[in-house]
């Protein structure tokens, strides 16, 4: 079997795991929670807190990289805005749920662990520098245009979005961890021999805990109606945004490991947060529940296809 194929074969099937340990009724709902909430609150903040700590971010090319993934990224949320609120009629507050289900990959549960397998401890210190503007950067779209669609006419304080922007991210457990790593780094001090050990225990588990509490959480969410939506911006995160990305970093000249990186990045299924971002403001909850749950099943086949396709064009 290829090293890729197994590669994404095992990666979802921790995801599967989950998944079946959920729907089996072996593990409960509530124990899914708490997994996920120790993945996200615990054992990535300390992975992500250590690459910042250690890694070499020397030849990333991260403007560039930056540039190509949130070109392609904001590409396919025009693309879903209007394909929910054109095609399928719903109002502008659904098409910001649209676009940005559309848009936001799951680069933390499924990202991290996925490009850790593919590409390795190098691979991941290039994923960190899309992590550490990747969050920041959707959530404070995501205000912005809700405030924008939500509110008419009506004049939106520039004030008023900072305030819920700090607000969302000083209070992320992610965010705390890259920023603390950062904080730590500018020190130039080593770590401690016992930090280094408690800090490698809970951040060398990470990705497989975070793999197999997605999978138990996609039993929660399900699908429930909205299903032709779903399917079309499943098409749009899981097709149009890698394809795009796979041309952006092609012209931008990026280095192949970040060139690789970004496509695979643009390719990952929409995680949660599109659907907490829904849950917040109140409308398409459904329609991001459902398109999440859809795109992650149908990444088994887009993200090994995408891998195949960058590994032969960028060696």
């Amino acid at each position: 079997m290829s090293p890729l194929i197994e590669t994404v074969l095992f990666v979802f099937g921790l995801v599967a795991l989950g998944y079946l340990a959920g729907l089996t009724g072996y593990l409960k709902a509530e124990a899914g929670e708490a997994i996920a909430e120790f993945a996200v609150g615990v054992a990535m903040p300390l992975l992500l807190f250590r690459t910042m700590v250690n890694a070499d971010f020397h030849g990333a090319a991260p403007w560039s990289f930056w540039g190509a993934y949130f070109a392609a990224a904001a590409i396919t949320w025009a693309a879903g805005h209007l394909v929910t609120t054109r095609m399928f009629g719903r109002d502008a507050r659904a098409g910001v749920v649209g676009g940005v289900s559309s848009a936001f990959s799951n680069l933390v549960l499924l990202g991290i662990p996925f490009v850790l397998g593919t590409f390795g401890p190098s691979g991941f210190e290039v994923l960190s520098l899309l992590i550490s503007v990747h969050l920041p950067t959707m959530i404070m779209a995501s205000i912005i245009l809700f405030e924008i669609f939500g509110r008419g006419d009506e004049h939106v304080h520039p004030l008023r979005i900072i305030r819920r922007f700090f607000r969302k991210m000083l209070s992320n457990p992610l965010i705390i961890g890259i920023l603390a790593g950062w904080v730590w780094r500018i020190t130039d001090l080593p770590l401690p021999a016992l930090a280094v050990r408690l800090v490698d225990a809970l951040a060398n588990i990470a990705g497989p805990v975070a793999l197999f509490a997605m999978g138990l959480g996609l039993c929660r969410f399900g699908i429930s109606g909205n299903v032709r939506p779903a399917l079309a911006l499943s098409a749009l995160k899981l097709l149009l945004m890698p394809a795009v990305a796979l041309g952006l970093v092609w012209l931008f000249g990026l280095p192949p490991l970040s060139a690789k990186v970004a496509v695979v990045a643009a390719a990952l299924p929409s995680g949660v947060n599109s659907y907490l971002i829904a849950t917040q403001f109140n409308t398409g909850q459904a329609l991001a529940s459902n398109q999440m749950t859809i795109a992650t099943a149908c990444a088994v086949v887009t993200t090994a296809f995408w891998l195949t396709v960058v590994v032969q064009v960028f060696g």
